[in-house]
């Protein structure tokens, strides 16, 4: 038996290349492996998937010019590389900043240097129960809301867009801010700690071709807003009635008053944990 086994490693084993594989090389293989996975989930659900199937597309028009020897294709391909490299940048920096926040949303680091001081509360509970009486309310209703509730990132860029408020929240005047009648019903509204600090803002739409095409311009500002920052988000349906919330880029919709309550619940003294997204700057704002 064991002259068979050496034939055989002889006969068929003998040519090939075993690596020799340490253990930085199994840490190498695995941080190459879920860079590519995050990659190609990030390219999924962006525009970037476009460009990617441009790419492949120009990269098959180049091999056919390479097996034909079209020399003058290849030639104006070599001198066009730099500039379509530069060109790319230029047109994706929303979709490659927004990858970067995402990387830096994780929670490496065992200890975070740019966390503000613990045990902080962030809103109260008075401020909490006007949240979810509002909404019930204005669901029942069916007048259209987006209320912006502010965590660890500071909204500023989004709030300078809208009218300054600094109120305090409460059930009666969220109601009379989106009122369809006042002048401040059309755009977002942004809670910070306790207060409304500002009315009718911008907000940028998100871009997730995934997302449901039976979605208003509301529910896209709300999931844009959740993907640039950790900001938790509040949307009222004029159509429908219904009530949904978005955080981190994800939509939950049809929400009853005990669960939006839960969820307030969590985030209200989150900023022991509150993670740290970069604010993305320049994408275009769309009035909601």
């Amino acid at each position: 038996m064991r002259h068979w086994i050496q034939q055989f490693i002889a006969l068929y084993l003998s040519d090939w290349y075993m690596p020799d594989l340490r253990f930085i090389g199994v840490i190498e293989i695995l941080i190459i492996t879920v860079f590519v996975y995050r990659t190609m989930l990030w390219i999924k659900n962006t525009k970037a998937w476009m460009l990617l199937r441009g790419f492949l597309a120009i990269g098959i028009f180049i091999l056919i010019a390479t097996i034909f020897q079209m020399n003058t294709i290849l030639f104006l391909a070599r001198a066009s590389i730099n500039i379509l490299a530069i060109g790319t940048i230029v047109v994706f920096q929303p979709e490659l900043r927004r990858a970067l926040e995402k990387l830096g949303e994780k929670n490496i680091f065992i200890i975070d240097i740019f966390e503000r001081s613990r045990g902080q509360q962030r809103f109260s509970n008075d401020t909490r129960n006007s949240l979810i009486d509002a909404s019930i309310i204005m669901g029942m209703a069916r007048t259209g809301a987006l209320i912006v509730v502010e965590q660890a990132i500071h909204l500023t860029e989004y709030e300078m867009t809208g009218i300054k408020l600094d109120s305090i929240v409460s059930k009666q005047v969220l109601l009379n801010i989106f009122e369809s009648s006042t002048p401040l019903h059309d755009g977002a509204v942004i809670v910070r700690g306790n207060r409304i600090a500002s009315a009718t803002c911008y907000l940028p739409l998100s871009d997730n071709m995934q997302i449901s095409k039976d979605l208003g311009t509301r529910h896209r500002a709300a999931l844009g807003i959740s993907e640039v920052s950790d900001a938790f988000v509040i949307v009222v349906s004029e159509e429908t009635g219904r009530i949904s919330i978005a955080l981190q880029g994800k939509l939950e919709q049809g929400i009853t008053a005990e669960y939006l309550s839960k969820r307030l619940q969590e985030i209200q003294y989150k900023e022991v944990e509150g993670k740290k997204p970069a604010v993305r700057k320049g994408k275009k704002h769309e009035k909601v």
